[in-house]
């Protein structure tokens, strides 16, 4: 009868223990994982502790935001581009959930994050509720080029990047601005002297070294590895945009230093040409956008642009480049749709094609269409009385993007070599009297057109 007692006694501290470790594993599970930061969620638990950690950071930050009521969207390269591949088969899932951590847990050092500006106020409350769940915090300032012109230089300072590291992994929210030509802008992320700038690797950030220009985009909301999340609604379309986004500010100081030499003409046909040549660039721009043809600024527009932020006012045109490989036979009719009659055609699309449009009174467009070389870029020029061919030279260049007269528009990135070029070393100083074909600093002869081709290349309407 002892001997069964015992035998009992045992069998109940047994169970017992069993359910108090079940008990426990309960506990841990849904109560202290979420509070300390394990992570036991569904489709987690096949994952390394670093790829869940990743989860995890992302996880904490949009509880974060949440908690703030701040509307941020994923723009991160790397885990958009995953999205992307499955981007159809995510809009048509219910609630996102996979059996394994496919888009979050992939290896990367950050996830980024953009905030519109003027969507939430309230810095300081959103650093201590980051702080109570442990984040460590970094805020990224530079000076408002919105406010920067030839009357006010100082502008005032600006947040342009916050970084929020949990562990191992961090966070990075890009800060964009709706400029005034109604685009998106963030700014360069440039470290202060007293600033820690081994907090994250700072040189493996995908948005930050360059200030960068985007389209506004459409967003949609999505569920991904069990978190919901804000993303572009055409990821693909986002992503092209990434590699050519680099903008270029206005030289303001320059342009007032310059206008210091050489008053600025402030008359009344001064500011009537500027009118209409900002009409004129602004349809322009539309006309070509719509036709999906990128061009830049050009010729005397670009040296205005750079030298003065400002259109010349003695240059009685409007010069844009496009690069041959992207004409288009829908350019000519487009224009003359907008109300722009062709003036002249020049050349053909095998060499030295020039469009010449005619705006109103006696402005007018000009595209010049660039050819690539192996070491140099060029477009040609016609004198139309004697089929004499004229070739520009310029160093190759690629193209960022600015904002000139309210507009968001391309230039060279390489300006200085790309004005140099065309101007020679004393572009600085004005020159009102310009011959195309002899003034340029890159212009070369190039042969004359063939009498039996002149119906062909010399078109003047």
């Amino acid at each position: 009868m002892q001997k069964i007692n015992r035998n009992v006694v045992l069998a109940l501290l047994t169970a017992t223990s069993l359910v108090f470790l079940l008990f426990q594993l309960y506990y841990y599970r849904f109560y202290l994982s979420q509070k300390n930061g394990a992570v036991f969620s569904k489709g987690r638990g096949s994952q390394s502790g670093q790829d869940s950690a990743r989860w995890h950071a992302v996880r904490k930050f949009l509880g974060l935001i949440s908690s703030q009521n701040i509307p941020v969207y994923l723009i991160d390269p790397l885990v958009l581009g995953l999205i992307g591949k499955d981007i159809e088969q995510i809009r048509s899932s219910s609630d996102g959930s996979s059996p394994e951590c496919k888009y979050f847990c992939a290896p990367r050092d950050f996830t980024t994050f953009a905030l519109l500006d003027k969507t939430w106020k309230h810095e300081m409350d959103l650093f201590r509720t980051a702080e109570k769940m442990g984040f460590q915090w970094l805020k990224i300032l530079n000076k408002d080029p919105r406010l920067e012109g030839m009357d006010d230089l100082s502008g005032t300072e600006i947040p342009l990047h916050y970084i929020f590291k949990l562990a191992s992994h961090a966070i990075h929210l890009v800060v964009f601005y709706e400029r005034s030509g109604h685009y998106l802008w963030h700014g360069p992320l440039r470290l202060k002297q007293h600033m820690d700038r081994k907090f994250v690797p700072f040189r493996k950030l995908h948005f930050g070294r360059y200030p960068g220009a985007y389209e506004k985009p459409e967003l949609l909301l999505v569920s991904i590895d069990d978190l919901k999340v804000q993303i572009p609604k055409n990821p693909s379309s986002f992503l092209e945009e990434i590699p050519h986004s680099r903008f270029l500010e206005c030289r303001y100081r320059e342009a007032r230093a310059f206008f210091q030499l050489y008053p600025d003409d402030a008359s009344l046909d001064a500011v009537e040409f500027r009118k209409k040549a900002k009409s004129l660039l602004h349809l322009a721009a539309v006309t070509l956008n719509n036709l999906g043809v990128k061009f830049w600024l050009s010729s005397g527009t670009c040296l205005g642009w750079y030298r003065q932020c400002n259109i010349i006012p003695y240059s009685k045109d409007v010069d844009l480049g496009v690069f041959i490989r992207d004409y288009k036979a829908d350019i000519i009719p487009a224009f003359q749709k907008a109300g722009l009659p062709l003036k002249h055609k020049f050349g053909k699309v095998e060499d030295s094609l020039e469009l010449s449009f005619q705006g109103e009174g006696d402005i007018k467009l000009d595209i010049f269409f660039f050819y690539e070389e192996d070491d140099h870029i060029w477009n040609g020029g016609t004198q139309a009385k004697s089929g004499k061919k004229f070739k520009y030279l310029f160093p190759k260049f690629t193209l960022c993007w600015t904002e000139f007269v309210e507009l968001k528009v391309h230039v060279p990135c390489e300006t200085l070599q790309y004005v140099e070029a065309n101007y020679g070393p004393d572009w600085k100083v004005p020159v009102k009297t310009w011959d195309w074909k002899r003034s340029p600093s890159n212009v070369q002869d190039n042969g004359i057109w063939p009498v039996d081709e002149w119906d062909d290349v010399i078109q003047i309407y």
